[in-house]
C-alpha cells in the first residue's frame, strides 16, 4: 500500500533510496518468508511487491537494524496489531464526532 501524503511527511526525504537499499541488501526477497520480489508468492500465488517495514513503527527511525524488506503478507501480519490500534483510534474519533450531533 502506498504511503499517504500526510504520513509521507514523517519519512526522511531520501526514503525511496533507503528502501531500495534495504530491499537490495535482502537479496530482493522477503526477510521473513523468503518470497521473491515480482514473482508469485509461494503461499498466496499473488505477485510479490516487497516493501520496507519499520520494526518499531516509527517512520523517522531509518536505522538499518529497524528496517526489513517484507512481502505484502508478512508486512500486514507484522503490522496487524498496529492496524488494530489505529482502527480503534479512528472509531473513537468518529464516535466522539457523532456524539456531538446526537
Amino acid at each position: 500500500m502506498p504511503i499517504s501524503k500526510e504520513k509521507m511527511k514523517l519519512y526522511p526525504k531520501n526514503w525511496k533510496e533507503i528502501s531500495k537499499n534495504i530491499i537490495a541488501k535482502a537479496g530482493n526477497k522477503c526477510e521473513f518468508c523468503g518470497a521473491e520480489n515480482h514473482k508469485p508468492h509461494p503461499i498466496t500465488k499473488s505477485k510479490v511487491i516487497l516493501t520496507v517495514a519499520h520494526l518499531d513503527h516509527n517512520p523517522a527511525n531509518c536505522d538499518d537494524n529497524n528496517l526489513k524488506a517484507l512481502c505484502q503478507r508478512c508486512h500486514l501480519r507484522y503490522d496487524a496489531e498496529q492496524h488494530k490500534i489505529n482502527a480503534q483510534i479512528t472509531r473513537d474519533k468518529k464516535n466522539k464526532t457523532l456524539k456531538l450531533f446526537i
